[in-house]
């Protein structure tokens, strides 16, 4: 197992120096000086698009899910145990420099995030629920390449719904185990937390996206929430820290002697990669989601998927590197993961602190289960229409939970770094390819803007894309969800 472990590490590392970081790095500056700096520039318009409702049908009944539902389930998926446990382990191999690089690529990577959910959006499909799409869609319909659209859902389907969910699973299991002062997960314990988590986890994907919308909706605000004021009470008692917390994050973020026998690149690795598991930012997850947004231009909900990997990095992610930076004096080499974090908060609150962190964990790591689960269901629907392969892909991404729960991550882990490299790349290359289609509609939705106009964009405007299945007038009707009066 050992074998095997170091295996997969090894190779997921040299794909990720050599090859994705590199693209990733250059992509990125060059998506944010193609777009004049969007996911700046229009950071006001992104939290005024948050608020736009669902479109509603002719009948009243909505076309599908709103741009803020979308957020959330895109949130609940990015926002879980790398906000926690990832950016612990980056911190603890390549020290508090990890966080101005996990800072950097997530500016950066904005860009490439608004990109990638305009294509998604743009390139979207017709379902049961309402729409459905994402980098398998946008490769099929803009690339022209079925193959590689079938390529990027098999990777996604074995990244997200399944290595992902059963670390999320694994994460539940030892958070909570330390609540009870346990020092390891026992098979008994493991198979109790396993059994519960697989059945809340079949109650909520068995009713597809609506309710998962539903279920987001309303777990994403109060666990961000619970977990920013506990960071806030911590960071509020070591307020004397602050500017040497900061001083040690750029100081030694350029520090060429700063991590633990790897120097500046194992902390920028360190920095980039576990900000990437965290955020999403060009990886090609969050598209599926911001896809299923009833919206009037697809700019709009690119623009609320960038404002997703800023709430995930800057808000979330940052809480939990305070919380570590104010309370371990040298977290270098110290317990990787979500041993850290609890010991940085029970040194400052007290041992029942770990209780309240066991259940931000279950929120954080249970949302995070419903957001893969649905990306896999997105890309399963693109290979397979049939009813008997969805049921069939339910039951295994309920199983891989429960094993998850009971399972050693750390092949998991290295495998899942890997696979998702793997995935990225695919993904950046598509949307490379497609960039000119996402910025042409950035000019379109920016010079309605301009005129003081609600942007809204069909396919007959543009009719020399192709593949494209929706937009027409009837997808973008204006009208917006009734309230419903009671009689």
């Amino acid at each position: 197992m050992e074998t095997l472990e170091e295996l997969f590490g090894a190779w997921g590392n040299e794909l990720w120096t050599w090859v994705v970081l590199p693209v990733l790095a250059v992509l990125g500056i060059y998506f944010t000086a193609r777009s004049g700096a969007v996911q700046l520039r229009m950071l006001p318009a992104m939290f005024k698009t948050l608020t736009d409702k669902a479109l509603v049908n002719e009948d009243g009944s909505k076309k599908s899910i709103s741009s803020f539902q979308a957020f959330t389930v895109s949130a609940a998926s990015r926002v879980g145990v790398g906000n926690v446990a990832g950016v612990a382990t980056a911190i603890a191999v390549g020290g508090p420099g990890a966080v101005f690089w996990m800072w950097a690529m997530a500016f950066i990577g904005g860009a490439s995030s608004f990109v990638e959910s305009t294509l998604a959006q743009l390139y979207k499909v017709r379902s049961k629920d309402g729409y459905r799409g994402g980098p398998a869609y946008y490769m099929e319909r803009g690339l022209r390449k079925r193959w590689m659209g079938v390529t990027f859902a098999i990777i996604l389907i074995v990244c997200f719904p399944f290595a992902f969910s059963s670390l999320q699973a694994n994460t539940i299991s030892q958070s909570v185990a330390g609540a009870f002062g346990a020092d390891a997960v026992t098979p008994i314990f493991g198979w109790t937390v396993g059994l519960v988590l697989s059945v809340l986890t079949a109650l909520v994907v068995f009713g597809g996206i609506r309710r998962i919308a539903h279920v987001t909706e309303s777990l994403v605000p109060s666990m961000a929430l619970l977990y920013v004021i506990l960071g806030l009470v911590i960071v509020g008692m070591n307020l004397d820290r602050l500017p040497e917390v900061f001083g040690s994050i750029f100081t030694e973020a350029f520090n060429f002697q700063s991590a633990i026998g790897g120097g500046l690149g194992a902390v920028i690795m360190q920095g980039v990669k576990r900000g990437m598991f965290s955020n999403e930012a060009g990886l090609g997850s969050a598209p599926n989601a911001g896809a299923t947004a009833s919206v009037t231009h697809p700019v709009k909900q690119g623009l609320v998927q960038t404002l997703g990997v800023y709430f995930d990095t800057f808000l979330v992610c940052s809480i939990t590197a305070f919380i570590i930076l104010c309370s371990v004096d040298n977290p270098v080499g110290a317990s990787q993961g979500i041993a850290l974090t609890q010991t940085a908060i029970t040194s400052q609150l007290g041992s029942w602190a770990s209780i309240l962190l066991a259940v931000i964990i279950f929120l954080l790591a249970f949302s995070s289960i419903i957001g893969n689960y649905y990306y896999g269901e997105s890309n399963i629907e693109f290979i397979s229409q049939r009813e008997t392969v969805l049921m069939m892909y339910r039951t295994l991404a309920t199983a891989a939970v429960f094993l998850g729960s009971i399972a050693s991550a750390g092949v998991i882990w290295n495998f899942a770094d890997g696979i998702m490299g793997l995935m990225a790349l695919t993904n950046l290359i598509a949307i490379a390819l497609l960039s000119g289609v996402a910025f042409r509609l950035l000019r379109h939705y920016t010079a309605q803007a301009r005129q003081g106009r609600d942007p809204v964009f069909t396919a007959d405007q543009m009719p020399e894309l192709h593949g494209i299945e929706c937009w027409t007038a009837e997808d973008v009707n204006t009208r917006r969800v009734p309230v419903v009066q009671k009689h």
